[in-house]
């Protein structure tokens, strides 16, 4: 039986030429991998448009999991990230020029989601790859949470799995990691998230 798992990534933004993200997704859903069907897809950095784009996607697809990879600048791991919450606070203006502060993703929505994906599997499935990963606990304030709260918002009781995905900036100078690592923490992680019923337990907590 075939997993459709829908994979996104994003296109660049803050002025960068390229990102990570969208690289690594598109070179994972030209590979394929067997008894997965992965239906890979950009993006905007918008939170509008993001998040519209991302519903539209999950309500056509109709997929079984639901993966968003987004860029971290900063992080020298790939990041299971284990909570969504409902704030939009942005730094930065998004791509459309957007810059919410402080405002609600979805109006009257829980103020948080935890991923449905075998979130520790996927982080030892991702080492045991050989790629430096582990579990985060915030996905931001920015475009990246918001992706990830829609995409739970989206498939509350539908059966259908989600959550998101850090990478890191593998074009960074300083980087301990390669685009090809990326998409190699993604083979697994994907695998996992597509096979794995039981989330493993194993310790992965922070002090701080």
């Amino acid at each position: 039986m075939t997993t459709r798992v829908l994979l996104t990534g994003f296109e660049p933004f803050d002025g960068a030429t390229s990102n990570p993200s969208i690289d690594a997704v598109e070179l994972l859903a030209d590979e394929g991998l067997p008894a997965i069907d992965i239906v890979g897809r950009v993006l905007p950095v918008e939170f509008a448009a993001g998040a519209q784009r991302l519903r539209e996607l999950i309500a056509q697809c109709e997929p079984d999991v639901v993966v968003c990879v987004g860029l971290a600048s900063g992080r020298n791991e790939v990041s299971v990230e284990r909570v969504a919450v409902n704030v939009a606070d942005a730094r930065i203006p998004d791509n459309g020029g957007a810059r919410p502060v402080d405002e609600e993703l979805v109006a009257g929505g829980p103020a948080a989601y935890f991923s449905t994906l075998p979130i520790k599997s996927a982080v030892l499935a991702a080492r045991a790859a050989g790629v430096a990963a582990g579990i985060s606990n915030t996905a931001g304030t920015y475009v990246c949470n918001a992706a990830m709260y829609h995409a739970l918002d989206a498939t509350q009781g539908s059966g259908t799995r989600a959550g998101f995905i850090h990478v890191p900036d593998v074009y960074a100078q300083d980087s301990a990691l390669s685009l090809e690592d990326v998409v190699t923490a993604l083979r697994a992680i994907v695998t996992a998230s597509a096979e794995v019923r039981s989330d493993a337990v194993h310790p992965m907590g922070a002090e701080h």
